[in-house]
C-alpha cells in the first residue's frame, strides 16, 4: 500500500472514552491505527471540497450534490 511509521500521540479525553480507547489499543491496534487513518482522510477530504468551494461556479456545483 504506503510506507508506514510509528507516531506518539498524547491527548486529553473524557474518561470513559480514553478507557475505551485503552481497551481498543490492547485488543486490536490495527483498528486503532485503520480509525484514525479514516478520520484524517474524511478531514483532507473535507479541507478539499471547502477550498473548491472558494472557486468560481464551486456553490452551484455543491449545490446539485446536495452539501451547500
Amino acid at each position: 500500500m504506503w510506507e508506514t511509521r510509528s507516531v506518539d500521540l498524547s491527548v486529553r479525553l473524557p474518561s470513559e472514552i480514553a478507557a475505551e480507547l485503552e481497551e481498543v489499543q490492547r485488543t486490536d491496534p490495527e483498528l486503532l491505527s485503520r480509525l484514525i487513518v479514516y478520520g484524517l482522510t474524511r478531514r483532507a477530504i473535507f479541507h478539499q471540497l471547502k477550498a473548491e468551494r472558494a472557486l468560481p461556479g464551486a456553490e452551484a456545483v455543491a449545490q446539485s450534490m446536495g452539501i451547500s
